[in-house]
């Protein structure tokens, strides 16, 4: 099968998305398909040019605030042209970006399949911005874009039921896998406790994600503060960077700000800590979750996504109503309790063995297997969805 998978990102970007889409497309190559990466970045096509897949990058402009993350605006001629050179037997578009929506428009008057994904709460953003004005409209977008594809993929049950809610139709389940030969217990780094100022007799809390608006910093720094001052000596670890990184840093200066982090660097930040916070409530999937539990860390987290999936709450970690700020701070005390419980530890562990990337590569391949040409892809004269 040939495949076409277009994204606005791809590594060496630092994101779940990122990681997500080059598993995907690997693990299709090392299943014998020919894969063809669309995305924003000369970056990208230098780092991930290998046997079996082909990144290309296409026009696109920066977003404001978020370094080194461009937004596709590549055309519907260019990707007509492109499907045109590349033929593929089906595509999977991984944006809801101009370049997404151009990309199903050329895929469509060409005949072939889309699969679209659903990766990012974009339209869930505007709160954290303070731009209610703008939920609306991107309510109707992905309806109007997902819509006129064979079948929307998300990650979670929970995200899936969102979509259902917004009246996006054919919602599918695609979970995520993690790489337990990186991400595990035996990452632990004597040294790197050290260097934060920790011995074995210190908790670490951890926080990883982008810094920026929509992971719930303030939840997060409430959370440090009240671990600080329930355990005093506490490490309390930020590891990412973002648009709030300068800022975070001169408000915190007592809290470690580790930078961003990738590999098996960013295996060590993890498996060195002992507490996951992570209060976000935008999450799709949340791959952190899953790192930090198969890192062996004691987890708290809002009750949805990944979380919901995958933690059984005062088994191998700990989970709280979402959006429930109160019952999160108690859970966080729970937690710090259990900081050094090897029993929760080694029931995090575990949940690696319901994580096999495998097993997802084979369920996407045969999700793109399966797909038709939608009949809403075959004309730009759309219907306007209701916005009901």
């Amino acid at each position: 099968m040939n495949v076409m998978i277009v994204t606005d990102t791809f590594p060496p970007d630092i994101n779940g998305v990122a990681r997500t889409l080059q598993m995907w497309a690997h693990g299709l190559s090392a299943r014998g398909h020919r894969v063809t990466v669309v995305t924003t970045t000369e970056e990208a096509r230098e780092a991930n040019s290998r046997k079996g897949v082909e990144v290309l990058a296409m026009p696109a402009l920066p977003i404001p605030g978020y370094q080194g993350i461009r937004m596709g605006v590549a055309s519907r001629r260019q990707f007509e042209e492109l499907i045109e050179i590349k033929r593929p037997d089906a595509m999977y578009v991984a944006v809801e970006s101009l370049m997404g929506l151009n990309a199903v428009r050329a895929a469509g008057r060409a005949g072939v399949p889309v699969v679209s994904g659903f990766h990012t709460n974009f339209h869930t953003y505007s709160q954290d911005y303070r731009l209610p004005v703008l939920k609306n409209g991107a309510e109707w977008y992905l309806r109007y874009l997902h819509n006129r594809t064979a079948r929307t993929l998300t990650p979670s049950e929970s995200t899936a039921e969102q979509l259902r809610a917004l009246g996006i139709e054919n919602v599918g389940v695609l979970g995520r896998g993690v790489d337990t030969l990186l991400f595990n217990p035996q990452r632990r780094d004597t040294t790197l406790r050290q260097s934060w100022g920790a011995d074995d007799s210190t908790p670490v809390a951890l926080f990883v994600g982008r810094i920026a608006a929509e992971k719930n910093l303030p939840l997060v720094v409430k959370a440090f503060r009240q671990i600080v001052s329930q355990q005093p000596g506490a490490r309390c670890v930020f590891v990412g960077d973002g648009p709030l990184s300068a800022a975070l840093q001169e408000e915190h200066p007592d809290f470690i700000h580790a930078g961003a982090r990738t590999g098996e660097d960013l295996a060590r930040h993890y498996a060195s800590a002992d507490l996951f916070i992570f209060p976000s409530i935008t999450e799709t999937f949340g791959n952190v979750i899953t790192e930090a539990l198969t890192s062996g860390l004691v987890t708290v987290t809002y009750d949805y996504a990944a979380a919901r999936q995958f933690i059984r709450n005062g088994e191998n970690g700990f989970t709280a109503p979402y959006e429930d700020e109160t019952v999160y701070l108690e859970r966080v005390t729970t937690a710090l309790t259990h900081w050094n419980d090897s029993a929760v530890r080694i029931a995090a562990a575990d949940t690696s063995k319901r994580l096999s990337w495998d097993a997802i590569i084979a369920q996407f391949e045969q999700e793109l297997s399966n797909a038709r040409p939608s009949d809403s892809t075959t004309s730009d004269n759309h219907t306007r969805p209701t916005t009901s």
